[in-house]
């Protein structure tokens, strides 16, 4: 506990994160209760600020949350019409069948979204019914119970100089108690990580995996748009350097959502994912679909991907953790949205069930059956060696074997049985040496940009007189282990261009974080070699402001 005095306010449950697990929670909450007592608390300056989506939403958990979404007027406006899979080369593209693929790998009945817009339209409906949401209020801190309990979070502390120490307007924030608190962070939550730390949640259970998501909003020339279009590209230009591939949704007014992956277990230190995304789009299929158009808006973010097998304990005293804090991402269907939406209902029907009782502070078993053995576990058990297929085998001995272990899973068994993940990705980075360097192309300013100018592109913003959210644990560690050792992949991994090895002549290097830039992905805190790098939650409102993503 920290020694200064702040206020508390007390209620039945505080929800930290208002993405899709959270606002579900929150609505389903108060459609079970009316008189529950909620609060959601979101970091981003307004909801939907930080959410950064792959964007082809599965209704299932809309469907179940509020049956008459569309009545409601749920933003949900553009149906998929048409899937393709492709092979890319260097130059050219082999269209994969979609008659071969799992039923599951189908988009019909599916929506491209702005899932930054449905979480705005879920906060709507969530403070209808009562739901208290404050945006703009980081969580800092958790705070424990007499019995080593979790009971609530630290909220809103301000001001703060950039040594730590209180400036002239500091603000100690308040505590806000409940019976269970949530934590629906997304991916790699810093309040998530200390729960799962402190309570060994992850034991017995294979190491989260992750990839690296980016993604640019394109305006493109009417006559290219094709609205309802889905298409995914495995392949060029990542090769066998690193697992992942590539998304292009059109949506509506001639946009386009235009993403790409990268696996964070790649060996090669010196893989650059930012500059494979900005080769990619020079791909002759790509950039014909670009070429005249203009980009709007980038953003990137960490995705969950070791799937079924690496969901650690999802419930500790007085806390659940929902969606992906947990990891539910579908990772053949880039999909987690509706499990993210499916995991906020049941902790809610478990807390509503709880507090009945006149429990509290307890753990939250019937919200983890129900994940592990309903409709979140089913699709997560059907795709579950999908990831470890590829990551041992590569990318077109995992199709064919990848594709039949789903389809024997529609049927109900696997040949496969549940295969491990091994190493985490930040032990998967094997020494520079053992490796050649990677030549990247120039940005030409129009298809492709440096990663400053994208970041721009971003609208992050962070208060540089405040404490950096980004630190290390040894100062010493990129300079004298990192650099050396691995080639410094710290000023690659980033997407943002936050580190830097700066050089002068006469003076020994300097490792330099550039915090202001952090778009909130945690890659850092992912792939650091030496897992040397803390990220935290910033001061609130900070970070990015995504529009429309």
């Amino acid at each position: 506990m920290s020694e200064i005095e702040r206020e508390a306010m007390e209620y039945d449950v505080v929800i930290v994160g208002a993405g899709p697990a959270g606002l579900s929670a929150a609505i389903r909450l108060k459609q079970l209760d009316a008189e529950c007592n909620v609060v959601v608390l979101e970091k981003g300056s307004e909801v939907g600020a930080h959410i950064l989506s792959g964007a082809v939403l599965d209704p299932v958990g809309l469907d179940a949350l509020i049956p008459d979404w569309k009545e409601k007027g749920a933003p949900l406006n553009v149906p998929v019409v048409e899937d393709n899979f492709y092979m890319l080369g260097e130059a050219g593209h082999l269209r994969i069948p979609n008659a071969p693929m799992p039923p599951l790998m189908n988009n019909h009945g599916n929506y491209i979204v702005s899932m930054g817009n449905v979480c705005r339209w879920m906060a709507e409906q969530a403070e209808e019914l009562g739901v208290e949401i404050f945006p703009g209020m980081s969580c800092s801190e958790l705070v424990y119970g007499e019995n080593g309990e979790v009971k609530g979070v630290v909220a809103g502390e301000f001001g703060k100089n950039a040594d730590g120490s209180q400036g002239d307007g500091y603000e100690p924030g308040m505590e806000l108690h409940g019976k269970y608190v949530f934590l629906s962070e997304g991916v790699r939550g810093s309040l998530s990580k200390q729960v799962i730390d402190k309570y060994d949640l992850s034991a017995g259970h294979e190491p989260q995996k992750f990839g690296l998501g980016m993604k640019e909003i394109w305006e493109i020339d009417p006559a290219k748009h094709k609205e309802g279009s889905v298409t995914h590209t495995m392949g060029w230009p990542l090769g066998g350097n690193a697992g992942g591939g590539s998304f292009i949704y059109h949506l509506e007014n001639n946009q386009v959502y235009v993403g790409f992956v990268v696996h964070l277990n790649y060996r090669n230190p010196h893989l650059f994912p930012y500059m494979e995304f900005q080769r990619f789009k020079h791909h002759p299929m790509v950039a014909s679909l670009l070429e005249g158009g203009k980009r709007v808006a980038y953003g990137a973010r960490a995705i969950s991907e070791g799937g079924f097998q690496s969901m650690p304990k999802m419930v500790a005293p007085g806390v659940a953790l929902l969606g992906c804090s947990v990891g539910m991402v579908n990772v053949p269907r880039i999909k987690g949205n509706h499990n993210a939406m499916l995991s906020g209902i049941a902790a809610a029907e478990a807390a509503i069930e709880a507090i009945a009782a006149e429990r509290g502070g307890d753990e939250l078993t019937a919200y983890e059956t129900e994940v592990r053995s309903g409709k979140i576990g089913q699709d997560l058990r059907k795709v579950r060696n999908v990831k470890p297929l590829w990551s041992k085998y590569g990318l077109t001995a995992s199709l064919v074997m990848g594709g039949f272990d789903m389809w024997t899973n529609t049927l109900g068994f696997s040949i496969f049985g549940t295969l491990g993940h091994g190493k985490s990705d930040a032990e998967a980075t094997e020494e520079a040496a053992k490796h050649q360097p990677i030549e990247y192309p120039k940005p030409d300013g129009k298809l492709s940009f440096d990663r400053l100018t994208n970041v721009a592109f971003s609208f992050t913003n962070h208060e540089e007189s405040q404490p950096a959210h980004l630190t290390l644990k040894n100062a010493e560690v990129p300079v004298q282990s990192n650099l050396p050792k691995y080639a410094g992949p710290s000023a690659r991994y980033c997407p943002a261009g936050v580190y830097e090895f700066v050089e002068e002549e006469g003076k020994d290097t300097r490792f330099v974080i550039n915090f202001q830039n952090c778009v909130h992905c945690k890659t850092c805190d992912i792939k650091d070699p030496a897992q040397n790098i803390v990220w935290t939650t910033p001061q609130g409102g900070d970070g990015p402001n995504y529009p429309n993503m």
